[in-house]
């Protein structure tokens, strides 16, 4: 599989992403499946592999050589969930989301569980779009979406695991934003600049058109024009209203300090930032998660974050009146290990695990305080209700307007659907 690269304003200005000429293929519209809810996905994405005993299926009586330290789980606001002893205000807010502790598939390599998780596929001749794509296609450019803020937007990193676009091409691909957004200045790639001041932005637009004598000499023509055009957007994005979105800093001190001054917290304040502005699809590449040696040192630091954050994000969308028509998305490609490694070299380490692992989803017409499927004593097998990650997609696209079942237009002419004859998660739905 192709590592992808990360688009910057440059390619988006050559690709039209920012108002200038669109590529010559356009699909044609498509059937809106029915009871559509969903505008947009945050997606959290658990770059390594995220331990369901540790997070959203902890199973103490299992025994120190699989729960380790991290044997009081808590309850929830929804009688009879238990979660993590170390996500207290995500407890809170068991109402709004539905944990699906069945989720598997048969794989424990990153690319290849990434790729079955993000697309619905098994690897094969073809390489399928991601989800993101799948939806920028149908919720972007394409479909009518008019924000000069590119419709995938990737916070901060891309993975690097498989092409997010597969066949669909480049039109598709994701906006990585690089950066951090918890730094005093959220240096945005192509857009954001450390270096250069709003002032001197200004100074060399002001040098750029003073040297454009030729295209002054040129009134009217079409080419100048377009130039023209995309000049404006991309400066729109530099230096005016639309760029704004990534601006933390006008932002309340408390709200900012309530997602949590880290990288990922304030990633899940930017995300509702963007999904506000209406951008259909934003991933948070959540890393350090592939946790094989020195596991419950990690999880102490890594899940209070967690905690924060996206239980910030929930009651924040919910106040909004956002979450209602925004989809919220956690998880990685596998679990890890259900039993510790506790020998050397791993020193309580969890391996990859694509077995048995849990999922996350609220909003956008998911049903919040549920729990769907179990695993066995251990956490090592499904004990009810597999779900498989063609099943999740598909009822994402349902609550998106997109048809499992309607074709998946692309420029290659590929015969292809977007998720055949899947089955739907419609416990939650």
């Amino acid at each position: 599989m192709k590592k992808p690269a990360c688009i910057t304003r440059r390619e988006a200005l050559a690709q039209g992403l920012l108002g200038a000429a669109a590529l010559a293929w356009t699909p044609r519209s498509f059937a809106a499946a029915p009871n559509a809810e969903a505008k947009a996905v945050i997606q959290i994405w658990m770059w390594g592999g995220a331990c369901h005993l540790d997070t959203f299926d902890p199973k103490p009586e299992a025994g120190y050589d699989y729960c380790g330290p991290l044997k009081n789980p808590i309850a929830t606001n929804v009688d009879g969930i238990q979660i993590s002893e170390l996500l207290p205000q995500l407890a809170q807010q068991a109402d709004k989301y539905s944990i699906i502790r069945s989720m598997t598939h048969n794989s424990n390599a990153h690319e290849t569980a990434s790729y079955l998780v993000q697309t619905g596929r098994d690897p094969g001749r073809l390489s399928y779009p991601a989800a993101g794509a799948v939806v920028s296609l149908f919720k972007g450019y394409d479909y009518g979406y008019q924000g000069l803020i590119p419709p995938y937007i990737v916070l901060t990193d891309l993975q690097g695991r498989f092409s997010e676009t597969g066949f669909l091409g480049q039109r598709y691909r994701p906006f990585a934003t690089g950066g951090n957004p918890n730094l005093a200045r959220f240096a945005v790639e192509g857009i954001v600049s450390e270096e250069f001041t709003e002032q001197r932005q200004q100074g060399r637009r002001q040098l750029l058109h003073d040297l454009d004598t030729l295209g002054a000499a040129l009134p009217g023509n079409e080419s100048f024009a377009r130039l023209d055009r995309s000049e404006k957007a991309a400066y729109e994005l530099i230096l005016g209203d639309t760029g704004k979105v990534f601006d933390l800093n006008s932002e309340p001190s408390e709200i900012r300090e309530k997602y949590g001054k880290n990288s990922f917290g304030q990633s899940c304040l930017m995300a509702r930032r963007l999904v506000e502005r209406g951008v259909p699809y934003v991933t948070i590449n959540y890393r350090n998660w592939d946790t094989h040696k020195k596991h419950f040192e990690a999880m102490k630091r890594n899940l209070p974050d967690l905690d924060q954050g996206m239980a910030t994000l929930l009651s924040d969308l919910a106040g909004r009146g956002l979450l209602d028509s925004t989809i919220v998305w956690w998880g990685g490609e596998f679990g890890r290990t259900p039993k510790i490694q506790w020998e050397p070299p791993w020193s309580g380490g969890r391996g990859h695990y694509g077995r048995c692992f849990s999922t996350v989803v609220a909003g956008g017409g998911f049903k919040g305080g549920h729990v769907i499927g179990a695993s066995d004593a251990r956490g090592e097998e499904v004990a009810e209700r597999p779900v498989a990650p063609k099943e999740l997609l598909a009822s994402m696209y349902t609550l998106l307007g997109i048809d499992p079942n309607g074709p998946l237009k692309n420029a290659s002419g590929i015969d292809a659907q977007v998720m055949p004859d899947a089955a739907r998660l419609t416990e939650i739905m």
